[in-house]
């Protein structure tokens, strides 16, 4: 990694942007907790085979989908992230069908990291602004 980067600019690099699922069981711990994910029966995304299918989700519904790091800051075992999200609704997923319209919002990652590998996230990501962007409504 260069100077400055961390385990999470690799992560959102390799793992979302260049779509490399197998990055997923290299960098996240068994034991992960993914607060503020959930998977298709609402619970709480833990460890990475529940992580995957949430993945691929996301991807099927934004093909283009590009997640960057604008800021970074560590401390001890924790890494805390700032990050922008775009990427056009063209397949199936996050709402019925495809709307074929465009997304940006934003989002923040707090991640614990243990023995080199994720093993704990704090999720805030700005879904409303995509779902408004989407034309989903909203009561």
């Amino acid at each position: 990694m260069a100077d400055g980067e961390t385990i999470l600019h690799r992560w959102f690099e390799e793992v979302w942007n260049q779509r490399r699922e197998s990055a997923i069981d290299e960098m996240m711990a068994d034991n992960y907790i993914g607060h503020g994910l959930t998977g298709p029966d609402g619970s709480e995304v833990r460890g990475p085979s529940a992580f995957k299918p949430f993945f691929r989700h996301y991807i099927q519904a934004f093909p283009d989908l590009r997640i960057t790091v604008e800021d970074a800051l560590v401390d001890g075992d924790r890494i805390a992230v700032r990050l922008s999200v775009t990427g056009t609704h063209t397949g199936q997923g996050v709402v019925a069908g495809p709307t074929n319209k465009p997304a940006s919002f934003t989002g923040m990652c707090f991640a614990r990291i243990e023995n080199g590998k994720i093993a704990e996230a704090w999720n805030n990501f700005d879904f409303l602004s995509m779902y408004k962007q989407l034309g989903m409504q909203l009561s």
